[in-house]
């Protein structure tokens, strides 16, 4: 991203969500995600991708609340770098902390649940009261199985 601005990457970043992340995600994830909406839940996208880039996918699967890796701007230009902690390992932990905090709540107000495909939200997933490993990798699986956590495969 560095060097230009959110507006320059706009088409290619439309693009982007259209040709290669919609056609990825399956009809099983928007259905839990709509599951967990239609129960009332405070449903949160998590991610260590950069905001700039996720916006749009939360935004296509109708979860109003993110929390991303944030891209450093300057003068209305990406620098290149990060802003802040870090979405990602135990900074994912603290920034939900964080977030849940600035909105007067905690996580062990809630049956907290955490869903991801990958050993680097381990921390996340030991966090929450339900964790679930989605189409996991080869190290979150052998994790999963040896914490008897739920083990999800959406894709096929």
């Amino acid at each position: 991203l560095a060097g230009r601005s959110p507006q320059d990457w706009e088409p290619l970043r439309q693009r982007f969500l259209h040709e290669e992340i919609v056609p990825r995600i399956p009809p099983s994830a928007l259905a839990l995600v709509q599951q967990h909406q239609a129960a009332g839940d405070l449903v949160v996208m998590t991610t260590a991708t950069n905001r700039f880039i996720t916006e749009l996918t939360a935004a296509h699967i109708g979860i109003s609340h993110l929390i991303a890796t944030e891209p450093a701007v300057a003068n209305g230009i990406f620098t290149g770098g990060t802003a802040g902690t870090l979405n990602m390992r135990e900074g994912k932990v603290a920034r939900l902390h964080a977030w849940l905090q600035a909105r007067a709540q905690s996580l062990d107000q809630f049956h907290s649940s955490a869903y991801s495909d990958s050993i680097n939200d381990l921390p996340l997933l030991s966090a929450v009261q339900r964790p679930v490993a989605v189409d996991p990798d080869a190290r979150l699986r052998a994790q999963a199985m040896k914490r008897g956590w739920q083990i999800l495969e959406l894709v096929r």
